[in-house]
């Protein structure tokens, strides 16, 4: 048996996906491009501190422990230039002085500055590269200053042999300096073009680590642009169905009461599209029942005028018609043809006024526990033989272990008798209809009754259940209007769909004892 497929059907549902939140989202979108522009700006931060640190280590460090180093190249080539005069002197002692300033006051100072200037430059540095560097430049240093610290004593003694008028031991003495000089200053020569050549290395190093840093700032420059636009794009994305909800609004200040379809949004803006169609199908569907109840009024003041001046009238004329038929010869029977002929028409009337009463009346529900499935097997015995007379041949499937329901007896019979009248009046030239039960899958009953007949269209379907609708040349239009509030009475649903390949089925839902009960209260009212 297929399963109807309706708006109201009571089907276990699986749990609503967690809903996302827009704000959050908008919030993340920010977030992100708040975090981007952070890290930009403390790459820049730390970009710019090295450089400054670079040049204020080129500045206190680099430069000036080359000028250091310079100096005592330009001392030892002085050097070696007056050694090279000193024979020749006319007063030894005055150069005495200056070589004694030289050897005994300037190295040391000139050494220890470069020492100094290196310690700063590198020893102190935080990279291990030119801590090791400056440990090496340190130590050559130390052994040039090591080498060239004899001399003194090689002075003094050329000073000596220059007062004594020993030019021969003086000149030996002079060229043993002036080599050994030549040889501190290729030293020195050595030391500067290293400390040039590491000093450049370096430098070369805190170059490239600048063009890193600004290629790295731009890259991250331009990653935050992009975020920042996309993220734009995606709250525009976002929040654009506020604008549709917006225009939505509007056409409803104008009057658009039509439920229109939403676009799937797992969000607070989905939520509120969704609960605004939701709210205008129920203001069209209140609409609805406000002209229904209208259109219910009207049945209900035509119906005590009927009672009032028709029902009387007609139990007269009933009445009549049997004491005509009594006092009719027996062999009178065209006379008799004509009285039943009234008398039928009679009854059609007396039980047309019957259903407009039943309309605008409603009979308060007298609910019992009752076993549905034995109510429904009754319902269809009795209409039967009423099918068979018709060609219609019913056929009855009824589940097994159907709760039990409380429900009006007669009420439900009368919705199925109503149901099943339609189904045989489809198919004037016969068919079947099948009528089955089974337990629904949120509680309760379905009952679904299908027929083979020509079927009905869509738009038909939609207002098969108002009052005095009907797709029949002959008929009053209240027989499934009067099953619609039955059914309702009871807390139930009942709905129309074609049925695959002809025909027509018609689904009744019946709750459980719960829903049942407030149906009962809303009768009661």
């Amino acid at each position: 048996m297929e399963t109807p497929v309706s708006g109201t059907t009571r089907a276990s549902k699986a749990p609503p996906p967690r809903r996302r939140s827009v704000a959050a989202r908008v919030l993340a979108t920010y977030a992100l491009v708040t975090v981007a522009f952070a890290v930009v700006a403390g790459w820049g931060l730390i970009a710019q501190g090295e450089a400054s640190r670079e040049a204020e280590l080129f500045r206190d460090g680099y430069l000036p422990l080359s000028l250091a180093v310079r100096k005592l190249v330009g001392s030892q080539d002085t050097w070696n230039t007056q050694l090279n005069h000193i024979t020749d002197a006319k007063n030894p002692k005055d150069k005495l002085v200056w070589f004694d300033a030289a050897v005994r006051l300037g190295r040391p100072r000139d050494f220890g500055e470069v020492q100094a200037r290196i310690s700063k430059a590198f020893v102190s540095s935080r990279e291990p590269k030119a801590r090791e560097i400056g440990a090496e430049l340190s130590r050559q240093t130390t052994e040039i200053e090591r080498y060239l610290g004899g001399d003194w004593d090689r002075m003094r003694q050329l000073f000596e042999a220059l007062d004594r008028r020993d030019l021969a031991r003086a000149e030996r003495l002079r060229d043993e300096l002036v080599t050994r000089g030549s040889q501190g200053l290729r030293l020195l020569s050595a030391l500067e073009l290293n400390v040039q050549r590491n000093v450049n290395a370096i430098t070369d190093q805190a170059k490239a680590r600048e063009r890193l840093a600004g290629q790295l700032l731009a890259a991250l420059t331009g990653f935050m642009v992009l975020v920042g636009v996309l993220m734009g794009l995606y709250a525009r994305r976002v929040l654009k169905p506020l604008a549709a909800v917006t225009e939505r609004a509007k056409a409803v200040a104008r009057g658009d009461l039509t439920p229109r379809p939403v676009a799937a949004s797992n969000d607070e803006i989905g939520e509120l599209a969704a609960t605004f169609e939701n709210m205008l199908e129920a203001i069209a569907r209140a609409n609805e029942e406000v002209l229904a109840a209208e259109r219910l009024a009207t049945i209900g003041k035509m119906a005590a005028h009927v009672t009032h001046e028709i029902r009387n009238p007609l139990s007269s004329i009933a009445l009549n018609v049997e004491l005509l038929e009594e006092d009719l010869r027996d062999d009178d029977r065209e006379g008799k043809a004509l009285l039943r002929a009234i008398k039928a028409e009679v009854e059609r009337l007396t039980s047309l006024s019957e259903q407009y009463l039943s309309v605008a009346r409603r009979q308060q529900l007298r609910l019992e526990d009752e076993d549905i499935g034995e109510l429904v097997g009754e319902a269809c015995e009795f209409m039967r033989r009423d099918l068979e007379r018709h060609s219609v041949r019913t056929h009855v499937e009824i589940a097994k272990g159907l709760p039990l329901l409380r429900v009006d007896e007669a009420q439900i019979k009368q919705a199925l008798f109503n149901v099943m009248r339609n189904a045989r009046e489809a198919m004037p030239n016969g068919g079947n209809i099948w009528v089955r039960v089974k337990a629904a899958d949120g509680g309760g009953v379905d009952i679904t009754i299908d027929d083979d007949g020509s079927g009905i269209d869509r738009a038909a379907r939609e207002r098969l259940f108002e009052p005095f609708f009907t797709t029949k040349g002959q008929g009053t239009g209240l027989g499934l209007a009067i099953t619609r509030q039955i059914v309702e009475a009871h807390g139930g649903n009942i709905a129309c769909e074609a049925r695959s390949p002809r025909g027509t089925r018609l689904w009744i839902h019946l709750p459980e004892r719960e829903a049942a009960q407030s149906g009962e209260e809303d009768a009661a009212e």
